[in-house]
């Protein structure tokens, strides 16, 4: 580390260049030092945009560079099994996106050979660092609602809705691609953060587009055979019934909402922007027999500078956790341990699918140590 600043390379430009690299700067403890893309010219490109002194198209050439510390990975997720063994074995700290892997044998393996190797690895889960879900979180804590009688997720957005939108890897379903994935997996972990997980599901899974044009074979229409719809039915690890409705193709969805109802009391906490999955967010309470009301953030959990893009604040605070655990040689929370988590639920909704009823979640601690 130069001058106490963790060197960070970023593997991955789309959601790397827009959120990851600007995040990296803000911090005061971390330093973008080398960019890589597929592109050679364009991993110059942004890396000449940014100031940040090192770019290449061969990810062993930024691994073996010696003011890179940590290595954040955004490509899409059918590269993430093989980058993030190779930044592991470099003895590098990983930041993985999410869906972390092609399934959870891939996720699990990578756990526990970053833990073998001394390596802080973290799942991009960035939920669990918006004020508003913060607030969910110690109103569940503090028994608000009390027994909980039913939890109700809606997720539904308008990203894939357009025919039009070209066919490329998120079209795959064996490239990681598709809604479950998408988004399913923050809900797969908040559902573990939150509600301490999930006993048994039942997922079916949908296209509603068939086809796609893909640019690269002009305009030739190529079969999509990822979801955009995905439903399912969970039983909390309490017991509690929790529906879970996502979706990529709805046209004026209604956004990102939970829902959370007890016998003394209910909690919704929702965003109706379609266009920023941070910005927008509203927390509403109200105990038992009585109107909901918002209730707002208070300062200790606001953020304290908030982007144009919605999704830095979170990452930021989540890149601390990360910094600090990779300085105190701690571990941290989101680690690859969670990632594993909703790796299973993401696999065990496609057997759902597949089998065409329910499946149980088998006890995660004989699992991960399987």
């Amino acid at each position: 580390m130069s001058n106490g600043s963790v060197g960070i390379a970023i593997v991955g430009t789309g959601f790397g260049k827009k959120v990851h690299i600007p995040a990296f700067q803000i911090h005061e403890e971390t330093k973008p030092v080398a960019v890589y893309n597929r592109s050679l010219d364009k991993a110059r490109a942004i890396a000449q945009e940014n100031d940040i002194p090192h770019a290449s198209n061969d990810l062993n050439t930024i691994l073996s560079l010696p003011d890179v510390d940590a290595v954040s990975i955004t490509t899409p997720p059918f590269l993430h099994y093989d980058m993030a063994k190779a930044v592991i074995n470099a003895g590098k700290h990983l930041l993985l996106e999410k869906p972390l892997n092609l399934n959870v044998k891939q996720t699990r393996e990578l756990y526990h050979l970053a833990k073998n190797k001394g390596v802080v690895a973290a799942s991009d889960f960035e939920f669990r660092f918006v004020p508003e879900w913060q607030m969910l979180a110690e109103h569940l804590e503090k028994d608000y609602v009390g027994n909980k009688r039913l939890v109700k997720i809606d997720w539904l957005l308008a990203r894939r809705a357009n025919p039009e939108l070209p066919w490329n890897w998120y079209a795959q379903k064996d490239k990681g691609g598709g809604a479950l994935g998408a988004v399913g997996s923050h809900a797969f972990d908040y559902l573990n953060w939150l509600f301490g997980g999930v006993n048994r599901l039942c997922g079916q899974l949908s296209t509603a587009v068939a086809e796609r044009p893909d640019p690269q074979d002009n305009g030739k229409l190529k079969p999509v055979d990822s979801d955009d719809t995905c439903l399912l039915m969970l039983e909390l690890a309490d017991g509690t019934p929790c529906q879970l409705n996502i979706s990529a193709a709805a046209y004026e969805g209604r956004g990102h909402w939970v829902e959370v109802y007890g016998d003394r009391g209910t909690i919704v906490l929702g965003s109706p922007n379609l266009k920023d999955y941070v910005h927008g967010f509203r927390f509403l309470a109200a105990p038992a027999g009585e109107t909901l009301s918002e209730v707002f953030v208070p300062q200790r959990l606001g953020f304290p500078k908030v982007y144009q893009d919605g999704r830095i604040a979170p990452v930021v605070r989540l890149i601390d956790q990360w910094v600090q655990a990779i300085k105190t040689q701690n571990s941290m929370t989101p680690s690859l341990r969670e990632g594993v988590y909703s790796q299973l639920l993401m696999d065990l909704t496609h057997q759902s699918h597949q089998q065409g009823g329910w499946v149980d979640v088998p006890n995660f601690e004989n699992f991960l140590n399987s």
